[in-house]
């Protein structure tokens, strides 16, 4: 029998996630699940709060396909079709999938923290942050 079938479940409390992630203006990453935290290899996940009355930078998250459960909040996320911004508006249960490369930004029009988790394909929570919605995005 293999050993690698035996690892212990790791446990992470929601008040030891880690701030030591990488960072967009006008929010905060809390990483939980990673290749730094627990060792994962295929997935990142963790929460992000934005402040009432505050919107990030634009970025986009690389390689990975992140997926976005709204906790708390309407957090409104941004992204550019053609010339035009389009806006989601969202509510607590809603989701939201960001395919890889995908510029965007999360604003919180609201008078309350909007938290939502995260889930990336990734193991590393990648964060390229941009100049604008439609700044080139170099996949390289």
């Amino acid at each position: 029998m293999s050993d690698q079938w035996h690892q212990p479940l790791r446990h992470i409390r929601g008040g030891e996630l880690s701030g030591d992630t990488n960072q967009t203006s006008g929010m905060r990453r809390l990483e939980a699940v990673s290749g730094k935290t627990v060792g994962s290899e295929k997935v990142w996940m963790g929460e992000t709060h934005v402040g009432p009355a505050t919107n990030s930078g634009d970025h986009h998250h690389g390689e990975a396909e992140t997926a976005i459960y709204v906790k708390s909040g309407h957090p409104v996320f941004v992204f550019a079709e053609g010339d035009k911004e389009v806006r989601l508006e969202t509510s607590p249960g809603d989701y939201i999938f960001v395919p890889p490369y995908v510029p965007h930004r999360e604003e919180n029009p609201g008078e309350e923290d909007a938290v939502v988790i995260i889930a990336r394909s990734s193991q590393e929570g990648i964060v390229v942050n941009l100049p604008s919605l439609w700044a080139p995005v170099d996949e390289n």
